[in-house]
This record gives C-alpha cells, sequence and structure tokens, in this order.
C-alpha cells in the first residue's frame, strides 16, 4: 500500500463533520452555481421568470381572493398584501422542493465521491434566494418605499430559509428509503399555499385560534414580511411569530440529527 495515499472518510464526530463541510465549501459554491444555470438553462426568457411567476400568482389569489372572496386587505391595495406574502412563501416552498428532491436528483455523484451530504439540500437553498432578491425589485416598480422595519428582513429571511432547509432536510433524506415522499411534496407545497395567510390577511382568522393558527410556522414568518414591507399600520401578533419561532429551531435540529443518523445510508440505498 501507498504511505502516501490519503484516506477520506466520513466525519464521525460532530466535531469532524463540521471540519469536513468547511473543507468542502468550495463543492458548495459548484453545486449552487450549477443550479442557478440549470435553472435557466434552454429557456426564452431566461431569469425573468423569477418575476413573471410570483406576478402570475398574485394576479390569480388577487382575483379569487380579493375579488371574488371579498378578503378584507387592512387598508393595503390587494395586490401588494398578496406579493409580499409571496415573497416569503415562494422563497419557502422553492427551497423546500429543491432541498427535498436533491439527493435523489444526484445519485452518481452520492454513491461514488464521500463528502457531507447535507451540502446538496443546502446549496440547492442558494437558488430559491436568487429568486427571492429578484423578486422584492417588484416592490420599488409599485413605488415601494421602504420605512425602518425593513431591518427586520434579514431576521426574515433566514428564518424562511431555515424552515425550508429543516423540512428538505427531513423530507430528502426520508426520500431516499421512500421514494412515495416525492409525491407527497408537490402536495404539500400547494396544500401550505391556501392554508397559509398569503391570498389573504391572517387577522381574517378570530383571536381564539390565532396561536393555534400559528402552529404553521409560514405564518409567522410571512406576517413577519408584511409588517417589515407594508409602511401601513399592520397588526403584528407577537405571541404566534415568537412561536413560529421555536418550531422551525425544533424543525431544524430535530431534522439536522434524523439526516446526519441516516447519511451512511445514502450511497447503498439510492
Amino acid at each position: 500500500m501507498n504511505s502516501n495515499a490519503i484516506i477520506v472518510e466520513a466525519g464521525k464526530s460532530q466535531k469532524q463533520y463540521w471540519k469536513d463541510l468547511w473543507s468542502y465549501r468550495e463543492l458548495f459554491y459548484f453545486m449552487a452555481w450549477r443550479d442557478i444555470i440549470v435553472r435557466y438553462k434552454q429557456t426564452v426568457i431566461g431569469i425573468l421568470w423569477s418575476i413573471l411567476r410570483p406576478l402570475l400568482t398574485m394576479l390569480v389569489l388577487t382575483i379569487v381572493f380579493g375579488k371574488w372572496a371579498k378578503m378584507p386587505s387592512d387598508g393595503t391595495p390587494y395586490p401588494i398584501l398578496v406579493f409580499t406574502a409571496l415573497l416569503p412563501w415562494q422563497l419557502f416552498s422553492n427551497s423546500f422542493t429543491g432541498a427535498s428532491n436533491s439527493l435523489i436528483l444526484n445519485p452518481n455523484l452520492i454513491s461514488k465521491v464521500y463528502f457531507p451530504r447535507v451540502v446538496l439540500p443546502t446549496s440547492s437553498v442558494v437558488v430559491s434566494l436568487v429568486d427571492f432578491l429578484l423578486s422584492f425589485l417588484i416592490m420599488f416598480w409599485y413605488k415601494f418605499w421602504p420605512s425602518w422595519r425593513l431591518l427586520y428582513l434579514p431576521l426574515l429571511i433566514l428564518l424562511a430559509t431555515t424552515v425550508s432547509l429543516a423540512a428538505g432536510l427531513w423530507i430528502s433524506a426520508l426520500n431516499v428509503k421512500y421514494r412515495d415522499f416525492r409525491y407527497i411534496i408537490p402536495f404539500v407545497v400547494q396544500f401550505g399555499l391556501y392554508i397559509s395567510p398569503v391570498g389573504f390577511s391572517s387577522s381574517v382568522v378570530p383571536d381564539k385560534w390565532r396561536l393555534l393558527y400559528s402552529l404553521n410556522p409560514m405564518v409567522g414568518v410571512i406576517d413577519g414580511f408584511r409588517y417589515s414591507v407594508l409602511a401601513n399600520n399592520v397588526h403584528f401578533y407577537m405571541p404566534g411569530f415568537l412561536l413560529s419561532i421555536i418550531l422551525v429551531v425544533f424543525l431544524f435540529v430535530t431534522g439536522f440529527m434524523y439526516f446526519r443518523n441516516t447519511e451512511r445510508t445514502f450511497a447503498d440505498v439510492i
């Protein structure tokens, strides 16, 4: 055996694993850049889809909830009310979908080369962040001028990406062993759109049910976005927001632990 050979093994201890993550940071950059390029490759309008999709969704939800259902808008133009919720929702849904499918879409890479597998679901979130930033520019087209509350936005973006990554870690790991979960993902995203306060204000939920409604962690995230972005006096339900933070942290910690415990079997199963 060659004495100069380098043997690469998975980091068994938690400390070694974090060291591995830092060592493979360039792979993270490469995977993120690859996903950004592939997403809009051979499309006619390219990256403009990141702007067109939320606009079309906003139009549909505005007609359904604003025109037909006559939902209250809390003094905000209904398209703006919807769009400020679509920003975090699409950040979540795109990140969650990408992270959940990241492992089964890269079977050759997983089965042939060692690297911390968490790089795959994490790098897929970067694509959604690019879409989010481009979509946010539409707010200025609506002659939107931010207030000091926009300082909360980085925290809310972090919260939205964390909940999507937390759910993505759970589903991506389960997806390797049980391929049924790949069919559940679109249902979760579609169903979640209508039970989250995207097409309507969460103020329509009776006060006695607000805390229970906040068990959906995206409720606190969306309410926080509206409070941060909209200039009018948006009612902010702090108990629900704090509950969202607790749930997001719990989901992320348990999701990461489950991902780590099953990671060593991915190459054999996939």
